[in-house]
């Protein structure tokens, strides 16, 4: 896995795009490992789809725009401005998909779900001092929203797109003031949800999304300054 994450971070940053993708041999000379643990490398890589490994074909990498970006591993090895680039394009799918799963939500929420939401905003409330524990409750708050909304297709998304999403709140629990606007945010679409107000609820929700992207943007932007200082 180490190698992995080496080799991942090194084809995201494009030196193999000019010359052909190491071995089983090269990994293995290279990182003084056997030449098993280098071909269990390759098919790693290969899940991920990053390399294509064809019978009786050399390895080669595959076009960035072809990985598998939902898998966790991903989130993990990439270089940091990747990352950061990743959660921008995550969160313009959640602009898309959110606000419009809140007013769903909105037209059909349950008392039991609303009682679940008040839990939730209240631990929040709880945690504002302790972010990884907030970021737990915040993606359960919007997936109980998801579920609300009653379409399991969306859900499903949604979910899939869960180690991006704890990812992106990791950047914006680290903003001064981050956790404490977000409780507000958070109420503000516990209201409308409440008040059965899908035009509300769709507002609010878009509203804390649009905020979430402000932060992305200006982290995205500081990563850019200092990589280009190096």
């Amino acid at each position: 896995m180490q190698v992995a994450a080496h080799l991942t971070r090194r084809i995201a940053d494009g030196e193999f795009a000019d010359e052909r993708t190491p071995s089983e041999l090269d990994i293995s000379q290279e990182f003084g490992v056997s030449r098993a643990v280098a071909r269990e490398t390759i098919k790693i890589l290969a899940s991920l789809d990053i390399l294509d490994v064809a019978q009786g074909r050399r390895v080669v990498v595959r076009p960035a725009t072809e990985w598998d970006y939902l898998n966790p591993l991903l989130a993990e090895w990439l270089p940091e401005e990747h990352v950061v680039g990743l959660l921008n394009e995550l969160h313009q799918m959640r602009l898309l998909l959110e606000p419009e799963l809140a007013a769903m939500a909105a037209a059909t929420i349950t008392e039991e779900t609303l009682a679940e939401l008040r839990a939730e905003l209240a631990r929040m409330a709880s945690l504002e001092e302790e972010p990884d524990d907030y970021l737990e409750v915040d993606h359960e708050f919007h997936m109980a929203i998801c579920r609300a909304a009653n379409n399991r297709i969306l859900d499903r998304i949604m979910y899939s797109a869960r180690w991006l999403g704890t990812a992106s709140r990791r950047v914006t629990n680290a903003e001064p003031g981050g956790l404490h606007r977000a409780t507000d945010d958070h109420a503000r679409i516990y209201a409308a949800l409440e008040a059965r107000d899908p035009a509300a609820a769709r507002e609010a929700m878009r509203s804390h999304l649009q905020q979430t992207i402000r932060i992305l943007t200006e982290k995205q932007q500081r990563t850019r300054t200092r990589r280009a200082k190096r």
